[in-house]
Order: structure tokens, then sequence, then C-alpha cells
């Protein structure tokens, strides 16, 4: 639903972008990024969820439970920050 709502919304997008890729810095692939991130999106659900419909409308049927944001957060981080170069690995330098 979060995915959705903000790939709807061009200022809300922009401003996961910039908020992936400030977390990611120069390391988008480490661990504490991906955490970082799932606790942002928590709160961004759970505040949306007070003026927002269709966040709305699922908090009142299920009530807020703290639910995981770390594939969302994995995935943006992947789609939103540069690839890291790849590592060449030792059998590949031979065939220079």
């Amino acid at each position: 639903m979060i995915l959705d709502y903000v790939q709807s919304h061009a200022d809300e997008r922009q401003y996961w972008q910039d908020k992936v890729r400030t977390v990611a810095g120069n390391t988008p692939s480490d661990p504490a990024a991906a955490t970082e991130l799932d606790f942002e999106l928590w709160h961004y659900y759970a505040e949306r969820s007070r003026v927002v419909d269709p966040f709305k409308a699922i908090v009142q049927k299920e009530g807020l439970k703290r639910i995981s944001m770390r594939n969302l957060a994995e995935y943006w981080l992947r789609i939103w920050t540069s690839p890291r170069p790849k590592r060449k690995r030792p059998d590949d330098l031979g065939s220079l």
C-alpha cells in the first residue's frame, strides 16, 4: 500500500527517493540503512494512517500494529541508489 501511494504522489516519491539516498550514503548495501528506513517507513505509515483514507481504513479495521517495512526499504535501496561496482574474482584477472 505504501509503495502504491508513494508511486502515485510525485511529491511523496521525491521525498522518499531523497530520504533513501541520504540514509544509504555511500553504502546502500549496509544492513543499517535498511534498518533505519524500516523504522522511518513504519513511522510514516503510522502518520499517514491518521490522515489518508487507504491507511486510515486499514488501521480502523485491523488496528495499528507494528509491521516490518524492511522488504520495501531494501527494494527502494536497490532501485534508488547507485549500484556498487562488482568486485573482480581472482580467476577473472588472469584473462586480462
